[in-house]
């Protein structure tokens, strides 16, 4: 049913994983547990570093603002994905998918600039480390927190409005777990052209660009490293940066999947390829980032387990 003044329908139909329809369950399962492990890991890592003044330094709020964002990318796909499959729950109203597709873009792209920060932040740390209280202390922090969202809000909300924009009077069936903004503006009846030249441009001049600094950062970071003494000073060194790339490949290769996949041909790519790496893309990154720091960060490790057994456990 249509609205007839803005040719707008009442709600769409999500159709979870048209071709995977025997594994719902097996995948519901999956996700649930993944959603709820990430969400504990997540606001474990919140709490650990609110709690303690000695992990008050840039590279934990960088990883707080990466958890808030975890928390709310996931918060704001799965349990409707799991509505879908538990409950036959496949409307979603118009409003809301939009409202899901902003949040969807928003975070994704803010944590891409918090990603670009923590580059710069180990390229202080390691190539100019006496100068590194000075250059990030938390008027950096604050900058990054207001860059990152004002960016986002600015290139996020013309993309929901080039959605809205569009008729959509043929068909209000998504064959998707949540509403993706390419998936959404295929069932328009209208020229696409716009909405598909924007959401390359956004993607060129934002996550393209972030990851070409990244790179940047981290090939003054090799050199750098290779110039230590020692392999023992190289591999410590080296060891701090592990954690941050993991991340980093667990944010761009889905992302990257995902929008090239969407501009071929689907005959050429199976809708459920597609939509399993977007679900990957919204669940396993939320899900691993923290439990990857958590592994690797020491000090994150030794605090978690302070706070929660009330015992310090020295790994050295």
């Amino acid at each position: 049913m249509a609205n007839s003044t803005s040719f707008h329908p009442n709600f769409f139909l999500l159709m979870g994983i048209p071709g995977l329809e025997n594994s719902h369950l097996l995948l519901s399962i999956l996700f649930c547990f993944m959603y709820i492990l990430g969400v504990a890991a997540n606001s474990i890592l919140i709490a650990v570093i609110s709690v303690h003044e000695s992990l008050h330094q840039p590279m934990y709020f960088f990883l707080v603002m990466l958890a808030v964002g975890d928390l709310v990318l996931s918060s704001t796909t799965v349990p409707k994905t799991l509505c879908i499959f538990w409950f036959g729950s496949h409307e979603i109203s118009f409003n809301s998918c939009l409202v899901q597709i902003f949040f969807i873009h928003f975070i994704c792209m803010t944590e891409s600039a918090i990603l670009l920060a923590m580059a710069y932040d180990r390229y202080i740390a390691i190539c100019y480390p006496l100068s590194y209280v000075t250059k990030l202390n938390l008027s950096f922090v604050m900058t990054v927190i207001l860059v990152s969202v004002t960016r986002s809000l600015i290139i996020i909300t013309p993309l929901v409005l080039l959605a809205w924009r569009l008729p959509y009077q043929d068909s209000n069936i998504i064959e998707h777990t949540y509403c993706e903004h390419m998936a959404m503006a295929r069932l328009a009846t209208a020229s696409i052209l716009i909405n598909v030249i924007y959401g390359m441009v956004i993607m060129v001049l934002t996550s393209v660009i972030d990851l070409f600094l990244i790179g940047l950062s981290y090939v003054s970071i090799i050199q750098a490293i290779m110039r230590l003494s020692t392999s023992e000073a190289r591999r410590k060194t080296s060891s701090t940066c592990v954690s941050h790339l993991c991340v980093i490949t667990l944010l761009y290769v889905p992302a990257f999947f995902s929008f090239i996949a969407h501009r071929i041909p689907h005959n050429n790519v199976p809708p459920y390829v597609h939509i399993l790496v977007a679900n990957i893309y919204v669940i396993v990154p939320p899900m691993l980032n923290p439990i990857i720091y958590g592994v690797r960060t020491k000090e994150i490790q030794q605090k978690a387990i302070k706070m929660f057994t009330g015992k310090f456990i020295d790994y050295h």
